[in-house]
């Protein structure tokens, strides 16, 4: 027989949701405020989505679950700890190695959420008979603030949720349901006077308390942009190449996270370490998709990510790294010929760039890759 006590139901979800391994559950409506939307809508309105133009052709069903799924009635956020062994931060000194944002350092977290979102909520409509949904990061759901509306967490002034008992370190999914529970209390702000996260921002993409503006974001410019990165920001992104963690890493509320006990989200020790810069500059197609099967990283495709090697190349000061970038400059790919001559304007003496100058500025026909000898000159 389908159970159908609402509060019975919901400490058997609990049950389910921590047998599926998920570490967080908690239960809000299925509605967010008018004024989490209108923030939204005005964001996308000053262009600070920047080439994130799914933000925009979604933004009617993202405003609020109900205006993508009408029916739906409350929505169960799930969470799972991915919280690293020790703080990532150091490796931003090791200027040969590559920087991989802790999120992506082991199998795509979305396959590994959505599959268990999927087993409870399967389980969900069987025992009740009620309809269900899932969705990860991908869908149009504000997932973050629906989280703190559940009472998972509070969003932290770097805008990403906090937890009590997590930290910075927890993957959401959602189920929306038909089912009517009783909804847990919201978590109060917890962030007092602390600015860490404000403060340690290399590209000072903060333009206020929870206000962001992505297109300064190392995450935004390492994933989402396409382009050549902009030059006034290519120092300050170091030797991340994917993803940056340091307003998430230095929250104080990270010392009460528990280490991370999923083994699908162990992090490769090759990645963990820093993968060499040398060798990475060097993957061509094959060799990409092949080291970052399965791994977020892949999203970006080669060329992007070789582009973001070549400007960690360029902020090493190693100049024993310039043939990595030498190599480059005859790339198929514009973005990586200009990111190489970037690099080897900030590794090499004038001399040497004006050298390889004449040889290789005449063929070039890409304005944005002249432009990068031009200033290198």
């Amino acid at each position: 027989m389908a159970e159908t006590d609402p509060h019975a139901l919901k400490r058997l979800i609990i049950d389910k949701a921590h047998e599926a391994g998920f570490d967080a559950v908690a239960f809000t409506r299925a509605a967010l405020p008018p004024a989490v939307g209108a923030g939204l809508s005005a964001y996308v309105a000053a262009g600070r989505h920047g080439e994130m133009g799914w933000m925009a052709d979604t933004l009617e069903r993202r405003v609020t679950p109900t205006a993508m799924w009408p029916d739906a009635v409350t929505a169960i956020v799930l969470g799972m700890n991915y919280a690293p062994d020790a703080d990532p931060l150091p490796l931003l000194d090791a200027g040969d190695r590559a920087y991989v944002s802790v999120y992506a350092r082991h199998r795509d977290y979305h396959d590994l959420v959505k599959k268990r979102l999927k087993q409870v909520a399967r389980w969900l409509a069987e025992v009740s008979g009620v309809e269900v949904k899932v969705f990860v990061d991908t869908a149009p759901v504000l997932e973050k603030p629906l989280a703190a509306q559940a009472g998972l967490g509070w969003q932290g002034k770097h805008t990403n949720l906090v937890s009590r008992q997590f930290g910075s370190w927890l993957f959401l999914g959602e189920i929306l349901t038909t089912l009517d529970v009783p909804p847990d209390a919201p978590e109060t702000d917890h962030c007092g006077s602390c600015r860490r996260c404000l403060d340690i921002c290399p590209t000072e993409a903060f333009t206020a308390e929870r206000e962001i503006d992505p297109r300064r974001c190392i995450s935004y410019l390492t994933i989402e942009h396409k382009g050549p990165i902009p030059a006034a920001l290519r120092t300050r992104l170091g030797n991340r190449v994917y993803g940056c963690d340091d307003c998430l890493a230095v929250c104080p509320w990270n010392r009460f996270a528990q280490t991370c006990a999923h083994d699908a989200l162990r992090p490769r020790a090759d990645l963990d370490a820093g993968p060499d810069l040398a060798e990475m500059a060097g993957l061509d197609d094959a060799a990409f998709r092949a080291l970052f099967s399965g791994s977020p990283v892949k999203r970006i495709g080669r060329d992007r990510f070789v582009r973001n090697v070549l400007n960690a190349l360029g902020n090493s000061g190693q100049p024993a790294l310039a043939p990595a970038a030498e190599r480059l400059l005859d790339d198929p790919a514009p973005v990586v010929r200009g990111a190489a001559v970037w690099a080897l304007s900030r590794l090499l003496p004038p001399a040497d760039m004006a050298a390889l100058r004449t040889r290789h500025l005449p063929p070039e026909t890409d304005p944005d890759v002249r432009a990068e000898w031009e200033g290198a000159a």
